[in-house]
Protein backbone atom coordinates (compact mmCIF):
# COMPACT_ATOMS: atom_id res chain seq x y z
CA UNK A 1 0.00 0.00 0.00
CA UNK A 2 1.31 3.68 -0.86
CA UNK A 3 1.15 6.03 2.04
CA UNK A 4 1.66 9.65 1.66
CA UNK A 5 1.92 12.62 4.05
CA UNK A 6 -0.67 15.32 2.99
CA UNK A 7 -0.74 18.70 4.70
CA UNK A 8 -4.46 20.10 6.02
CA UNK A 9 -4.70 22.55 3.58
CA UNK A 10 -4.24 20.56 0.52
CA UNK A 11 -5.48 17.18 1.50
CA UNK A 12 -8.74 17.97 0.05
CA UNK A 13 -7.57 18.71 -3.89
CA UNK A 14 -5.39 15.57 -3.90
CA UNK A 15 -8.67 13.55 -2.84
CA UNK A 16 -10.38 15.38 -5.57
CA UNK A 17 -7.81 14.45 -7.70
CA UNK A 18 -7.52 11.00 -7.24
CA UNK A 19 -11.43 10.91 -7.47
CA UNK A 20 -11.49 12.26 -10.86
CA UNK A 21 -8.88 9.91 -11.61
CA UNK A 22 -10.62 6.97 -10.68
CA UNK A 23 -13.51 7.95 -12.45
CA UNK A 24 -11.93 7.92 -15.70
CA UNK A 25 -9.81 5.17 -15.39
CA UNK A 26 -12.29 3.06 -13.91
CA UNK A 27 -10.07 1.77 -11.40
CA UNK A 28 -10.33 1.69 -7.76
CA UNK A 29 -7.18 3.82 -6.98
CA UNK A 30 -8.51 5.34 -3.67
CA UNK A 31 -8.11 1.50 -1.68
CA UNK A 32 -4.51 1.76 -2.80
CA UNK A 33 -4.04 4.74 -1.09
CA UNK A 34 -3.68 5.53 2.70
CA UNK A 35 -3.48 9.13 4.19
CA UNK A 36 -2.10 10.68 7.03
CA UNK A 37 -3.25 14.25 7.67
CA UNK A 38 -1.25 16.66 9.87
CA UNK A 39 -3.56 19.65 10.64
CA UNK A 40 -0.37 21.28 12.31
CA UNK A 41 0.63 24.67 10.63
CA UNK A 42 3.20 26.91 11.93
CA UNK A 43 3.74 30.42 11.38
CA UNK A 44 6.53 31.83 8.65
CA UNK A 45 7.71 34.79 10.36
CA UNK A 46 11.38 35.02 8.73
CA UNK A 47 12.58 34.63 5.32
CA UNK A 48 16.24 34.35 3.97
CA UNK A 49 17.88 37.78 2.92
CA UNK A 50 19.99 36.26 0.00
CA UNK A 51 21.74 39.39 -0.85
CA UNK A 52 23.43 39.68 3.05
CA UNK A 53 26.61 40.10 2.84
CA UNK A 54 27.43 41.51 -0.46
CA UNK A 55 30.43 39.53 -0.95
CA UNK A 56 30.65 36.48 0.83
CA UNK A 57 34.11 36.23 0.56
CA UNK A 58 35.11 37.96 3.56
CA UNK A 59 34.58 34.59 5.42
CA UNK A 60 37.56 32.73 5.08
CA UNK A 61 37.44 30.82 8.50
CA UNK A 62 35.43 29.06 10.13
CA UNK A 63 32.56 31.80 11.98
CA UNK A 64 31.72 31.22 15.20
CA UNK A 65 29.93 34.32 16.31
CA UNK A 66 28.06 37.66 15.80
CA UNK A 67 27.26 40.80 16.75
CA UNK A 68 24.98 43.80 16.18
CA UNK A 69 25.31 47.01 17.05
CA UNK A 70 21.80 48.22 15.78
CA UNK A 71 22.41 51.70 17.33
CA UNK A 72 25.36 52.27 14.39
CA UNK A 73 23.90 49.89 12.24
CA UNK A 74 26.95 47.65 12.35
CA UNK A 75 27.81 44.12 12.07
CA UNK A 76 30.21 42.05 13.79
CA UNK A 77 31.79 38.56 12.80
CA UNK A 78 34.47 36.89 14.68
CA UNK A 79 36.01 33.90 12.80
CA UNK A 80 38.66 31.49 13.19
CA UNK A 81 41.64 30.25 11.52
CA UNK A 82 45.49 31.15 10.90
CA UNK A 83 46.81 34.18 9.54
CA UNK A 84 43.15 35.63 8.20
CA UNK A 85 41.74 38.49 10.04
CA UNK A 86 39.57 37.57 13.12
CA UNK A 87 37.33 40.41 12.82
CA UNK A 88 34.75 41.57 10.56
CA UNK A 89 32.61 44.80 10.12
CA UNK A 90 30.39 45.10 8.19
CA UNK A 91 27.19 47.36 7.67
CA UNK A 92 23.41 46.21 8.61
CA UNK A 93 23.05 46.25 4.38
CA UNK A 94 25.81 44.10 4.13
CA UNK A 95 28.47 45.96 2.86
CA UNK A 96 32.02 45.19 4.36
CA UNK A 97 33.95 48.33 6.30
CA UNK A 98 37.12 46.41 7.57
CA UNK A 99 38.98 43.82 9.82
CA UNK A 100 41.10 43.23 12.71
CA UNK A 101 42.86 41.04 14.15
CA UNK A 102 44.56 42.15 17.35
CA UNK A 103 45.02 40.49 20.56
CA UNK A 104 42.33 38.10 19.39
CA UNK A 105 43.37 33.92 19.35
CA UNK A 106 40.18 32.04 19.17
CA UNK A 107 36.74 33.51 19.77
CA UNK A 108 33.78 31.71 20.74
CA UNK A 109 31.51 34.51 21.90
CA UNK A 110 31.15 38.19 20.77
CA UNK A 111 28.99 41.33 22.15
CA UNK A 112 28.13 44.52 20.62
CA UNK A 113 27.35 46.89 23.86
CA UNK A 114 27.22 50.28 22.19
CA UNK A 115 25.43 53.73 23.61
CA UNK A 116 25.12 57.12 22.38
CA UNK A 117 29.06 57.93 23.89
CA UNK A 118 30.86 54.80 23.04
CA UNK A 119 30.90 52.07 20.67
CA UNK A 120 32.12 48.82 22.46
CA UNK A 121 32.98 44.92 21.11
CA UNK A 122 33.16 42.78 23.56
CA UNK A 123 34.97 38.79 22.92
CA UNK A 124 35.11 35.99 24.67
CA UNK A 125 38.49 34.18 23.99
CA UNK A 126 38.95 30.30 24.62
CA UNK A 127 42.47 30.24 22.91
CA UNK A 128 45.51 28.16 24.55
CA UNK A 129 47.65 31.26 23.48
CA UNK A 130 48.71 34.60 25.59
CA UNK A 131 45.33 35.93 25.08
CA UNK A 132 42.95 32.89 25.93
CA UNK A 133 41.07 32.44 28.67
CA UNK A 134 39.44 36.16 28.79
CA UNK A 135 36.71 38.13 28.22
CA UNK A 136 37.96 41.21 26.73
CA UNK A 137 36.64 44.92 25.82
CA UNK A 138 37.25 46.29 21.99
CA UNK A 139 36.32 49.95 20.55
CA UNK A 140 34.80 49.65 17.42
CA UNK A 141 38.31 49.68 15.14
CA UNK A 142 39.94 46.89 17.43
CA UNK A 143 42.03 48.87 20.02
CA UNK A 144 41.82 47.08 23.26
CA UNK A 145 40.35 48.79 26.13
CA UNK A 146 39.72 45.92 28.93
CA UNK A 147 40.87 42.40 29.84
CA UNK A 148 38.73 40.46 32.07
CA UNK A 149 40.46 36.89 33.48
CA UNK A 150 43.85 36.19 33.43
CA UNK A 151 45.59 36.05 29.57
CA UNK A 152 46.88 32.85 28.45
CA UNK A 153 46.07 31.14 31.80
CA UNK A 154 42.95 29.11 32.79
CA UNK A 155 41.40 28.83 36.10
CA UNK A 156 38.52 28.82 38.44
CA UNK A 157 39.54 32.04 40.81
CA UNK A 158 37.50 34.96 41.90
CA UNK A 159 40.06 36.89 43.04
CA UNK A 160 41.36 37.65 40.38
CA UNK A 161 38.64 36.52 38.16
CA UNK A 162 39.70 33.27 35.84
CA UNK A 163 38.27 31.45 33.21
CA UNK A 164 38.03 28.13 31.50
CA UNK A 165 36.90 28.70 28.12
CA UNK A 166 34.28 31.59 28.49
CA UNK A 167 31.46 30.86 26.12
CA UNK A 168 29.79 34.10 25.69
CA UNK A 169 28.59 37.20 27.54
CA UNK A 170 25.32 39.70 27.37
CA UNK A 171 25.96 43.16 28.62
CA UNK A 172 23.10 45.36 29.59
CA UNK A 173 22.64 48.93 28.53
CA UNK A 174 23.61 49.69 32.69
CA UNK A 175 26.88 47.89 31.49
CA UNK A 176 25.85 44.97 33.58
CA UNK A 177 27.57 41.63 32.71
CA UNK A 178 26.06 38.43 32.58
CA UNK A 179 28.84 35.83 31.62
CA UNK A 180 28.61 32.45 31.08
CA UNK A 181 31.98 30.73 31.92
CA UNK A 182 32.74 26.68 30.79
CA UNK A 183 32.54 25.77 26.99
CA UNK A 184 33.71 22.72 27.98
CA UNK A 185 36.40 23.66 30.74
CA UNK A 186 36.59 23.55 34.08
CA UNK A 187 34.16 26.31 34.83
CA UNK A 188 30.23 25.41 34.49
CA UNK A 189 29.24 28.28 36.17
CA UNK A 190 26.77 32.05 35.20
CA UNK A 191 28.25 34.94 36.84
CA UNK A 192 26.64 38.54 37.02
CA UNK A 193 29.56 41.40 37.29
CA UNK A 194 28.67 45.36 37.79
CA UNK A 195 30.05 48.05 35.36
CA UNK A 196 32.93 48.18 37.66
CA UNK A 197 33.49 44.62 37.06
CA UNK A 198 32.47 43.49 40.79
CA UNK A 199 30.89 40.29 41.09
CA UNK A 200 27.17 40.68 42.35
CA UNK A 201 26.15 37.15 42.28
CA UNK A 202 27.33 33.50 40.85
CA UNK A 203 25.90 29.95 39.99
CA UNK A 204 28.76 27.89 39.75
CA UNK A 205 28.61 23.90 39.57
CA UNK A 206 28.43 20.87 37.27
CA UNK A 207 25.58 19.23 37.66
CA UNK A 208 22.02 18.29 36.41
CA UNK A 209 20.05 19.82 39.08
CA UNK A 210 18.52 23.75 39.11
CA UNK A 211 21.22 26.19 38.80
CA UNK A 212 23.64 23.91 37.90
CA UNK A 213 25.13 23.67 34.29
CA UNK A 214 26.58 21.34 31.81
CA UNK A 215 28.06 23.44 29.48
CA UNK A 216 26.39 27.04 29.99
CA UNK A 217 26.59 28.04 26.42
CA UNK A 218 24.74 31.46 25.79
CA UNK A 219 22.96 34.00 28.18
CA UNK A 220 20.38 36.71 27.71
CA UNK A 221 18.07 39.03 29.32
CA UNK A 222 14.74 39.60 28.60
CA UNK A 223 12.76 43.29 29.87
CA UNK A 224 11.29 41.48 32.70
CA UNK A 225 14.22 41.17 34.45
CA UNK A 226 14.57 37.49 33.56
CA UNK A 227 17.98 35.72 32.85
CA UNK A 228 17.77 33.11 29.82
CA UNK A 229 20.77 30.29 29.95
CA UNK A 230 21.19 27.58 26.91
CA UNK A 231 22.45 24.71 29.59
CA UNK A 232 23.65 22.91 26.34
CA UNK A 233 24.77 19.36 27.93
CA UNK A 234 21.59 19.55 30.14
CA UNK A 235 19.51 19.98 27.14
CA UNK A 236 17.53 22.93 28.65
CA UNK A 237 17.07 26.12 29.24
CA UNK A 238 17.33 27.41 33.20
CA UNK A 239 16.03 30.94 34.15
CA UNK A 240 17.10 33.71 36.68
CA UNK A 241 15.83 36.68 38.53
CA UNK A 242 18.51 39.31 37.04
CA UNK A 243 18.96 41.23 40.50
CA UNK A 244 19.11 38.29 42.71
CA UNK A 245 20.23 35.46 40.76
CA UNK A 246 17.19 33.06 42.18
CA UNK A 247 16.65 30.14 40.18
CA UNK A 248 13.05 30.87 38.44
CA UNK A 249 12.73 27.38 36.40
CA UNK A 250 13.77 25.87 32.96
CA UNK A 251 12.65 24.01 29.93
CA UNK A 252 13.39 21.11 28.87
CA UNK A 253 10.81 19.55 26.88
CA UNK A 254 11.65 21.53 23.28
CA UNK A 255 14.79 20.03 23.92
CA UNK A 256 14.88 15.89 23.61
CA UNK A 257 16.93 16.03 20.41
CA UNK A 258 19.79 18.17 21.17
CA UNK A 259 20.07 21.03 23.73
CA UNK A 260 20.03 24.50 22.83
CA UNK A 261 23.50 26.55 21.58
CA UNK A 262 21.99 30.12 21.49
CA UNK A 263 19.31 32.15 23.13
CA UNK A 264 18.03 35.74 22.27
CA UNK A 265 14.97 37.62 22.37
CA UNK A 266 12.98 39.09 19.83
CA UNK A 267 12.93 43.08 19.91
CA UNK A 268 9.31 42.92 21.53
CA UNK A 269 9.90 40.36 23.66
CA UNK A 270 7.67 38.13 22.22
CA UNK A 271 9.56 35.49 21.06
CA UNK A 272 12.94 33.34 21.56
CA UNK A 273 15.34 32.86 18.95
CA UNK A 274 16.95 28.88 19.91
CA UNK A 275 19.76 27.83 17.79
CA UNK A 276 20.19 24.05 18.44
CA UNK A 277 23.74 23.47 16.73
CA UNK A 278 23.77 19.54 15.80
CA UNK A 279 20.40 19.41 14.22
CA UNK A 280 21.17 23.02 11.80
CA UNK A 281 17.74 24.21 13.44
CA UNK A 282 16.57 27.65 14.71
CA UNK A 283 13.14 27.45 17.11
CA UNK A 284 11.02 30.68 17.20
CA UNK A 285 9.81 30.11 21.13
CA UNK A 286 6.49 32.12 22.51
CA UNK A 287 8.33 33.47 25.72
CA UNK A 288 6.36 33.22 28.98
CA UNK A 289 4.09 36.33 30.69
CA UNK A 290 5.60 37.99 33.59
CA UNK A 291 5.49 35.80 36.58
CA UNK A 292 5.77 32.25 34.83
CA UNK A 293 7.86 30.24 32.99
CA UNK A 294 5.78 27.85 31.82
CA UNK A 295 6.81 25.00 29.23
CA UNK A 296 8.28 25.95 26.16
CA UNK A 297 6.14 26.22 23.35
CA UNK A 298 7.56 26.56 19.39
CA UNK A 299 5.89 28.69 17.41
CA UNK A 300 8.01 28.26 14.16
CA UNK A 301 11.29 26.96 12.76
CA UNK A 302 13.50 27.68 10.65
CA UNK A 303 15.41 24.24 9.31
CA UNK A 304 18.83 25.13 7.86
CA UNK A 305 20.86 22.65 5.44
CA UNK A 306 22.50 19.80 6.62
CA UNK A 307 25.97 20.34 8.61
CA UNK A 308 25.54 24.45 8.24
CA UNK A 309 25.83 24.51 12.00
CA UNK A 310 24.31 27.36 14.02
CA UNK A 311 26.49 28.41 16.53
CA UNK A 312 25.63 31.52 17.78
CA UNK A 313 23.15 34.13 16.83
CA UNK A 314 22.29 37.28 17.12
CA UNK A 315 19.21 39.50 16.93
CA UNK A 316 18.93 43.34 15.66
CA UNK A 317 16.97 45.59 18.53
CA UNK A 318 15.79 47.87 15.74
CA UNK A 319 14.84 45.73 12.83
CA UNK A 320 14.63 42.15 14.42
CA UNK A 321 16.82 40.76 11.65
CA UNK A 322 17.84 37.38 12.95
CA UNK A 323 21.96 36.84 12.24
CA UNK A 324 23.25 33.19 12.53
CA UNK A 325 26.69 32.52 12.47
CA UNK A 326 27.79 28.91 10.69
CA UNK A 327 30.23 26.90 11.97
CA UNK A 328 29.83 24.14 9.40
CA UNK A 329 28.82 26.33 6.25
CA UNK A 330 31.48 28.88 7.75
CA UNK A 331 29.62 32.05 6.74
CA UNK A 332 26.92 34.44 8.62
CA UNK A 333 23.48 34.36 7.14
CA UNK A 334 20.53 36.81 7.82
CA UNK A 335 16.83 36.32 7.97
CA UNK A 336 14.73 39.02 8.12
CA UNK A 337 10.78 39.13 9.80
CA UNK A 338 8.38 39.11 7.42
CA UNK A 339 6.16 42.08 9.32
CA UNK A 340 6.46 44.02 11.91
CA UNK A 341 4.83 42.29 14.46
CA UNK A 342 8.51 40.44 15.07
CA UNK A 343 10.66 43.77 14.39
CA UNK A 344 8.99 46.92 16.34
CA UNK A 345 11.28 48.06 19.17
CA UNK A 346 8.98 48.52 22.29
CA UNK A 347 11.69 50.76 23.73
Amino acid sequence: MAKFWVCAAGAGLFLAFLVLHSRFCGCPVLRNFAFQISWRTEKILYRLDVGWPKRSEYFTGATFCVAVDSLNGLVYVAQRGDNIPKVLVFTEDGYFLRSWNYTVDTPHGIFAASTLHEQSVWITDVGSGSYGHTVKKYNSFGDLVQVLGTPGKKGTGLNPLQFDNPAELYVEDTGDIYLVDGDGGLNNRLIKLSQDFMILWLHGENGTGPAKFNIPHSVTVDSAGRVWVADRGNKRIQVFDKDTGEWLGAWNNCFTEEGPSSVRFTPDGKYLIVAQLNLSRLLVVAAPPVGSIGDCSVISTIQLADQVLPHLLEVDRKTGAIYVAEIGAKQVQKYAPLNSSVSSFGS
